[in-house]
Order: structure tokens, then C-alpha cells, then sequence
């Protein structure tokens, strides 16, 4: 093996543990912002990931996009919510069966990918090669805008459909919060916040 590629392996499986973990700890965090914050680090190593396989374009989008916006959005609704911890774990018992279920499929999914080959099916292992002056983004961009446009707008409807819901929820009534209301102060008028009084002039002395 060289040394090109014992480095380039040697990083692989550095930054697909830390994955893993922070994947793990995703789910095992006991406070949702925790969370949050090992799932930006769970972004991060997969962007890193994808640039290691060729796929510098969507690395650099990952870490751009979802860890520089999408989630420090999450992030601040989150701690904006103030979620309630301990109610989040009154329901973990009845959904633990349905929760069991989908982690063993996601794990038997995973077994059959990593596993195809030694099934018997070596298409599915097969990646087509690229030039080496090939570009990932025009490739990606002719495919968005011109083969795939509408359900590339549907995605970003379905994004902000998304980004006003998680708006919406930090607008809950709480007793002692202080909050504009648009349509009030659009009906303002002059005279009803500003009064003009009439002040007697003063009297100049002499000395």
C-alpha cells in the first residue's frame, strides 16, 4: 500500500469513527441541545467524507448549508422552545417498540449494502469513472436546473414550509413576554400618539 493511500485511509476511518459516535450521541443526548450540537459535528465529519470520495461540491454545500444555516437555526429554535425534558421522556416507553423496529432496519439495510458483494450482487458495488477534469458542480447543476427542476423547487418549498413552521412555534402566548403586533401598529396615526402644547413664552430681564 503507499503512503498516499495508507494516509488517505488512515483519515477515512478517523473521521467515520467520530461519525459514528456523534451519531450515537445524537440519540443518546439527554439535553436537545447537546444533540444539536453533536449533530453538527456529525455533518462536519460527513462532509469530510464526501470530499475524500470526490464529492467536493456537496461537502462544501453540507457544511455551507446545513451546518452554517439550517442548523444553527435548529439550534436557536431549540433553545428558544425551552423543550421540556422531562416530558419528552414520558412518551419514550410507549415508542421504544416502534423505535426498535425502524433502528433494526436501518441496520439490516445497512448489512445488505456493506454486504452485497459477498451476496452475489457486484452491480450494485459498481461506480462509474470520471475524468479527472471532470466537475462535480456543473454535473450537479445541469442535472438541478434542467432534468430535475421541479422537484428541486418542490424541495424548496417543503423547506420553507419548514423554516415558517419552526418560526411559528417560537411565537407561543406566554404570560410576561413582550410582542409586536403588525396589524396595530400599521393602523397608527399621528394624532393619536403625538400632543402639541402651547408653552407661555418666557420674559427676558434686563440687567
Amino acid at each position: 500500500m503507499s503512503p498516499s493511500a495508507w494516509l488517505q485511509e488512515t483519515v477515512f476511518w478517523f473521521f467515520g469513527t467520530v461519525l459514528v459516535v456523534s451519531a450515537l450521541r445524537v440519540i443518546t443526548a439527554r439535553h436537545p441541545v447537546h444533540a444539536a450540537l453533536f449533530l453538527v459535528l456529525c455533518f462536519f465529519n460527513t462532509a469530510v467524507l464526501w470530499i475524500l470520495s470526490g464529492a467536493e461540491f456537496l461537502g462544501l454545500v453540507l457544511i455551507l448549508i446545513y451546518v452554517g444555516a439550517v442548523l444553527v437555526l435548529l439550534l436557536f429554535v431549540v433553545m428558544m422552545l425551552d423543550v421540556e425534558v422531562a416530558k419528552l421522556r414520558e412518551g419514550f416507553v410507549r415508542y421504544a417498540p416502534l423505535g426498535a423496529v425502524i433502528a433494526c432496519l436501518l441496520v439490516f439495510e445497512l448489512a445488505y449494502v456493506f454486504w452485497a458483494h459477498a451476496l452475489g450482487f457486484h452491480a450494485l458495488g459498481h461506480l462509474p469513472r470520471v475524468a479527472a477534469k471532470h466537475d462535480n458542480t456543473r454535473a450537479l447543476g445541469t442535472t438541478l436546473y434542467r432534468h430535475d427542476l421541479y422537484p428541486f423547487e418542490l424541495a424548496g418549498m417543503i423547506l420553507l414550509v419548514g423554516l415558517i413552521a419552526a418560526i411559528l412555534l417560537t411565537l407561543r402566548r406566554r404570560p410576561g413576554i413582550r410582542s409586536q403586533d403588525p396589524s396595530r401598529q400599521v393602523q397608527v396615526q399621528a394624532r393619536d400618539r403625538v400632543r402639541l402644547v402651547s408653552l407661555p413664552s418666557g420674559r427676558r430681564h434686563s440687567s
